[in-house]
């Protein structure tokens, strides 16, 4: 097996070039890869194509890329949480391919699988399915690029006739992904909500980079434990434990209520 270590985040994210794709993991904060994008950050790359569930907020996760003007094009099912997001894609800065989140989730998981596409009940009926949503605007507020139509097929599905909409799946060049343990075969372990995206981000890479809080000898993660094999992982850079992990709100209660 190949010791997949490597000494730095920026050493790990060099040869992303301007105008590649990138999958990220995350969930609204929860798990974000923070090392590798902000050592992308550093290096200047742009005009990045980014699928991820949401673009985190102004000053955090991509949204310190976004702030940059490095990102080109979002691939996301959320972005609620993002002001310069919204500025950005109303005046036709930025471009987005907004997708439900369930099947967002499965493109990249086809995409790792080696499958090409596959029929959904999601979207059948809407704009997802009969296109016409707006991916990019002119300055003047117009729309530039609106989502194409997409192939709409009936099934029998436990005798019931149903209508299924096509959705191509997605890798990309690159994914940046964020774990709480690995071994140096690249064996991943995600620490609860952080197992969200970041499994399904790292199989859709050519290239997957992933950040772990803990890298140990290969052997010492128990198999059962393991979340996501090697086979999908290139690159792991130790990060430790006790890198900055932010949430967008934080509710309390008040004590004796």
């Amino acid at each position: 097996m190949i010791d997949k270590q490597w000494a730095s985040a920026a050493a790990a994210v060099a040869d992303i070039d301007d105008g590649s794709s990138l999958a990220v993991g995350g969930f609204g904060l929860s798990g974000n890869p923070i090392d590798l994008i902000e050592a992308l950050l550093a290096q200047g790359t742009k005009d990045l194509r980014v699928v991820s569930n949401n673009c985190g907020v102004d000053d955090w996760g991509l949204g310190v890329l976004l702030a940059a003007r490095r990102i080109r094009k979002m691939t996301s099912s959320y972005v609620g949480e993002n002001k310069e997001f919204e500025r950005q894609f109303l005046s036709g800065e930025l471009e987005l391919e907004l997708t439900p989140q369930g099947t967002l989730a499965e493109k990249l998981r086809a995409g790792g699988s080696g499958i090409a596409a596959f029929y959904t009940q999601t979207g059948v009926g809407t704009q997802v399915a009969e296109g016409g949503l707006p991916q990019r605007y002119n300055a003047d507020g117009t729309v530039a690029v609106a989502s194409p139509a997409k192939d709409v097929r009936a099934f029998d599905v436990r005798g019931e006739r149903r209508e299924f909409v096509l959705e191509e799946a997605i890798t990309t060049d690159f994914s940046l992904v964020h774990a709480v343990a690995g071994d140096r075969h690249g064996n991943l372990v995600f620490n609860k909500a952080a197992r969200n995206f970041n499994p399904l981000a790292a199989m859709a890479g050519r290239v997957c980079i992933a950040q772990v809080e803990h890298l140990v000898d290969p052997g010492r993660l128990d198999p059962d434990r393991v979340h996501l094999p090697g086979v999908y992982v290139h690159r792991i850079v130790e990060v430790g434990p006790h890198i900055p992990k932010r949430i967008e709100r934080r509710t309390v209660s008040v004590e004796g209520n």
